[in-house]
């Protein structure tokens, strides 16, 4: 579970009762594509399987006006599909990749792409190395913020760290 009971405002649209700006939730949209950096998880194991690389370029497409929500938010839940069957590295990265595209829809499936990113590079890990690799990649994750929502981002992981596997303590 990775979604709040209680929806937080701030990840909420305007036009729908919250605080949220459109460049705002471009910039969540955009910095949840970090996916991409474990995407190679899924492919060098599922080589001819196209979606979860789809739902990241949906995601960036829907960012840049090319596509509507609802394609974005469809290529995500193709990309979750290709998670099902899988185990491991792959099955984290794919939804990952998933979760980065439904931002579009709700923007506080930010920290589903993150989270799932961190725990398939913590899936990827050699034995005993598993948390090192969590940090590292929640470290990188970080840095890629853009100024604008940083302190939105790291605050919405302190409040939900417990409910996204306690993930962010990096």
């Amino acid at each position: 579970m990775i979604l709040p009971k209680v929806r937080d405002p701030r990840f909420v649209t305007i036009r729908r009762g919250g605080t949220l700006t459109d460049a705002d939730h471009h910039l969540l949209a955009l910095w949840a594509d970090c996916a991409e950096h474990v995407l190679d998880l899924f492919e060098s194991a599922q080589p001819a399987d196209p979606r979860p690389r789809q739902a990241i370029e949906h995601a960036r497409a829907w960012v840049r006006g090319e596509v509507k929500m609802m394609q974005a938010r469809t290529a995500g839940g193709h990309a979750m599909g290709a998670a099902r069957d899988l185990r491991g590295a792959a099955r984290h990265a794919a939804y990952a990749a998933g979760q980065a595209a439904v931002v579009a829809h709700v923007a506080a499936h930010e920290l589903g792409a993150a989270a799932y990113a961190i725990k398939a590079a913590r899936a990827a890990a050699p034995r005993g190395e598993s948390e090192a690799a969590g940090r590292v990649e929640c470290r990188w994750q970080r840095d890629q913020l853009p100024e604008a929502i940083r302190e939105l981002v790291l605050d919405d992981q302190r409040l939900r760290n417990d409910i996204c596997w306690s993930v962010f303590d990096c």
